[in-house]
Formats: C-alpha cells, sequence, structure tokens
C-alpha cells in the first residue's frame, strides 16, 4: 500500500483550514459556497481495516494514509471519562473475557431496546479499561488484523484529541447512546462540549463535527456549541430516542427542513442515496436544497460490502473495487464519505478531482 507524504496531507490539511476559517459564524446555517474543502475523507474508527478498531495505531495509520478527519465513537467509563469503543459493549472489541478479575462484571443490559450480554464501559474506571488490550471485531473477515490483538490500549478522547492536534488532522466524535447514559446518571451534551472547549474548539470554523443518530441529543449541542453536528441516518428503523418516527420520514423534504433546524449535515446509510446497484435516489439534491452536506457511510473494500459488479470474485472477504464505488457517490454529489479504508478514499478523491479538472 502507497502511504502519502507529510507534505501532501500538509497541504490537503491548510487548504481544509482555510475554507474553514472563512465559513460562516453559525455552525448549522453555513452557505454551501462557503462549505470546507470537499469532499473529505473520515477515516472511520481510523483505518479499522487494517489495524483494530478505535486504537491508536488505527487512528495513526488512517492520517498517514491522508485522512481529513479521524473518527472515534464515545462512551463513558464509570468515571465519566470518554473512551473509544464502538459500543459501550466492550466484549468483542478488547480482551475483558480473558481477565478473570472481571468475570463477575458480566451481566445482561437492554439498551435502545437491544439486550446485551457482556461487558460494558460505565461498569469499569479509566484505571480498569487501561488494563485491557484491544483485539479485532471481524476476525473472520479481516483475519490479518488478528495479529494486532493485545497490542493496544483502548483510548480516550483526551488522546484522541492530542493525536489530531499533533498532526493537524479534524476530528468526528460520535455521540453512542445518549439517552441510555444519561437514564444511568451519565449524560454525555455538556461533558462533551467542556472537553472540546478547553482542546480549543467550539466554533464552526474549527476542524471538528459531532454526530448521533439521536435527534434530542443533537438539539441539545445545537443549543451548546457552535460547533457542527451531523444528524446520523440508517437505511431502516429510527432514532432510538424515539425523537421522529422514522429514518425514512427525516428524509423527506419536510423531514430534512427540520433537520436543516440544528444541524449542518446528515451521514445517511450509503444504501439510502444508492443501494447497490440500483438507481440513486434523490437524497443528495434533497438535502442540498435545503442546505444540509451528506457525508455518507461506511465504504468498505471487502466483497460482502460491495455491489454485485464491483465485487471480484466471490470470497466475501476479498476485496474488490471500493475505488469505484466512491467514485460513483462522489460524482453524485456527496460532500465526504466515512471508508475504513483511508488510503483508497484518499486516492479515489484524489482521481476523480484530476478527471474533472482535465479539458474537455
Amino acid at each position: 500500500m502507497r502511504l502519502f507524504t507529510r507534505s501532501f496531507r500538509k497541504r490537503n490539511v491548510v487548504a481544509l483550514l482555510a475554507a474553514l476559517a472563512s465559513a460562516s459564524a453559525s455552525a448549522q446555517t453555513v452557505p454551501m459556497s462557503q462549505a470546507l474543502t470537499s469532499p473529505i475523507v473520515i477515516a472511520h474508527r481510523g483505518a479499522s481495516g487494517l489495524r483494530p478498531e478505535h486504537t491508536i495505531a488505527s487512528y495513526t495509520l488512517a492520517i498517514e494514509q491522508g485522512a481529513d478527519f479521524i473518527e472515534p465513537d464515545l462512551v463513558l467509563t464509570k468515571d465519566d471519562v470518554f473512551v473509544c469503543r464502538h459500543e459501550n459493549d466492550i466484549t468483542g472489541t478488547t480482551d475483558v473475557a480473558k481477565h478473570p478479575e472481571f468475570a463477575a462484571r458480566r451481566t445482561e443490559k437492554v439498551i435502545d431496546g437491544q439486550k446485551h450480554v457482556g461487558w460494558f464501559t460505565e461498569d469499569f474506571t479509566l484505571a480498569e479499561l487501561k488494563t485491557l488490550r484491544a483485539v479485532e471485531r471481524l476476525p473472520k473477515l479481516r483475519p490479518d488484523n488478528v495479529k494486532y490483538d493485545g497490542q493496544f490500549e483502548v483510548p480516550t478522547l483526551a488522546e484522541v484529541i492530542a493525536l489530531a492536534k499533533k498532526h493537524h488532522v479534524g476530528i468526528y466524535p460520535e455521540t453512542k447512546h445518549p439517552s441510555y447514559f444519561a437514564k444511568i446518571g451519565h449524560p454525555m451534551e455538556a461533558r462533551l462540549v467542556a472537553e472540546l472547549k478547553a482542546a480549543g474548539w467550539s466554533k464552526p470554523s474549527d476542524p471538528v463535527f459531532i454526530q448521533s443518530f439521536e435527534v434530542d441529543n443533537l438539539k441539545r449541542l445545537h443549543g451548546m456549541t457552535g460547533l457542527r453536528l451531523i444528524q446520523l441516518m440508517d437505511a431502516g428503523g429510527a432514532p432510538p430516542d424515539g425523537a421522529a418516527p422514522s429514518y425514512a420520514a427525516m428524509t423527506t423534504p419536510a423531514g430534512l427542513k427540520a433537520v436543516a433546524a440544528y444541524a449542518y449535515g446528515i451521514g445517511p446509510n450509503k444504501d439510502m442515496i444508492q443501494k447497490g446497484d440500483d438507481a440513486p435516489s434523490t437524497l443528495v439534491a434533497d438535502a442540498h436544497a435545503v442546505g444540509l452536506r451528506l457525508h455518507p457511510w461506511t465504504f468498505r473494500a471487502e466483497n460482502m460490502f460491495l455491489p454485485p459488479s464491483l465485487r471480484t470474485g466471490t470470497d466475501p472477504a476479498a476485496h474488490g473495487q471500493l475505488s469505484a464505488e466512491i467514485t460513483r457517490f462522489l460524482d453524485l454529489g456527496v460532500d465526504g464519505f466515512f471508508t475504513d479504508f483511508a488510503y483508497i478514499g484518499v486516492e479515489a478523491r484524489a482521481a476523480w478531482r484530476a478527471k474533472a479538472k482535465a479539458p474537455r
């Protein structure tokens, strides 16, 4: 794999920050003409296709590969410290099951209506979590990542902020299960805003997006910070906080207009824009019509995640034509995208930009 040079990445960052500096004073009403340099490449849980997700190693590799933003999913510890895990259930992403001293903490919980059995961050102090080590979440699909099991700690948000600042990239945190955490006495919003503000980030020109699948969580954040907010949406179901009847209802013209009142953009499941090889929907145009940006998720190289026409062979774990899929979505007008393979996203974007500038 070809890694991008530090100078190449710094040139991209300079352009990004220059564009950010020209943004409007209101986080959610920046005119489309003043958007940050688009499209942006967001490293989904870091370079999670190549390292165990949500580790400093994964984030660092994504930065080396030229990602504009790194994405930490945020959950809270027993002592109210933000740590980076895809879920508060850490059974499948750490070696906690191998720690006999924590065996009694295995329990059953209902989170957003779903039953989970395992170990949960809110039952551990940060010091206890730091004794655990990350493991690959998808070992059968990504067996090469298993060799890194046991090497990396669970990082804190503070550690990810420090890494991002050191390398001059942005962060794209997601609040995971904020209503659940609030119900058990660990509200997220004020704590997150305070930690980001302490890092010097509170304005729409700062290199931060905050995302959530919930609605009221984002509305509360809208009243607390000028940072840009992204309403996540799935191809089915509804926000876990019950604030909207369905994600589908939120993508109607009226629904998108309501989202634009508190959010800078939306992060839809990519199937909501184009499912497989089907004809694309009108979501890009509809969202842009009310001033919303679109950062769809998640672009992965394995065949099982790609449209049939872009697969290579029949092995679900084999890599297909991810670059071609990303190009499809860039052609449709998305403003950025989440990918587990930042280097493929950066190269696809560079080729797309070069083609757009080529004489015709």
